[in-house]
């Protein structure tokens, strides 16, 4: 399960106005990278694939491919903004290092 704070899921309406296609998901995947060896993610994609668990939040689908899935499940992912700028918070339960920056992690 996806989770989405209400901060996020406004902030996700928000840039998916701007996309091309209104119809878009939004993809949630990790990457080998960043300062804690997995990086996340996030895109708005038009495929999806038979691998793909869909999470159907309303005016959000948020999409995960099930090879991600066993770094994302349980994943809450928020929005705010600060002083210091604003952004999307991952708070996954299976990250056991996050970096300073909180958008790498390992497992």
């Amino acid at each position: 399960m996806i989770n989405l704070t209400k901060a996020a899921f406004q902030e996700i309406i928000r840039l998916k106005s701007k996309y091309k296609n209104p119809n878009a998901l939004f993809r949630l995947k990790v990457k080998s990278g960043g300062c804690c060896s997995l990086c996340y993610i996030m895109e708005f994609s038009e495929d999806i694939s038979p691998e793909d668990q869909i999470y159907d939040q309303g005016m959000v689908k948020v999409v995960v491919d099930s090879q991600h899935l066993s770094y994302l499940n349980g994943l809450t992912l928020d929005y705010s903004e600060d002083l210091m700028g604003g952004g999307f918070r991952f708070n996954n339960p299976n990250a056991k290092v996050g970096c300073g920056c909180g958008n790498s992690f390992s497992v």
